[in-house]
């Protein structure tokens, strides 16, 4: 399953590596804050050359995070993952969510009696 989030990166955490089965890897999880009425905080993980992606953002740079959540048995318990296929800069996007700006109260005029009943005959019913 497929997701998407922009926030702001909020912190990266130590890079993790070991040995598997299929050989060296590499880990690292990172923290994003969404930009939501009430925000919430998502840990990511990104693995192999993911990781050497993440070392282009810095702290507090808005990201569109695209991952795919994973869940495994391990000993009878279950982990959920949440690991990275693209990062990537939001500033654009972010740019795009903005509310416009709206003229100041002051700057607006009341309409007049005619303008108001002007279109009282577009009515479709």
């Amino acid at each position: 399953m497929a997701q998407e989030i922009i926030g702001k990166l909020l912190q990266v955490l130590p890079e993790q590596t070991g040995t598997g089965r299929n050989g060296q890897w590499v880990r690292q999880d990172f923290i994003v804050e969404t930009q939501e009425q009430y925000p919430k905080k998502v840990c990511f993980s990104a693995w192999g050359d993911k990781v050497s992606q993440l070392k282009s953002f810095t702290m507090n740079d808005m990201v569109k995070v695209s991952f795919n959540i994973e869940s495994r048995d391990y000993n009878g318990r279950w982990y959920t993952d949440l690991r990275i296929w693209k990062l990537e800069h939001a500033a654009q996007e972010a740019d795009v969510q903005r509310p416009r700006e709206v003229a100041p109260a002051d700057d607006l005029q009341p309409l007049s009696r005619e303008e108001m009943n002007a279109d009282k005959d577009d009515l479709p019913f």
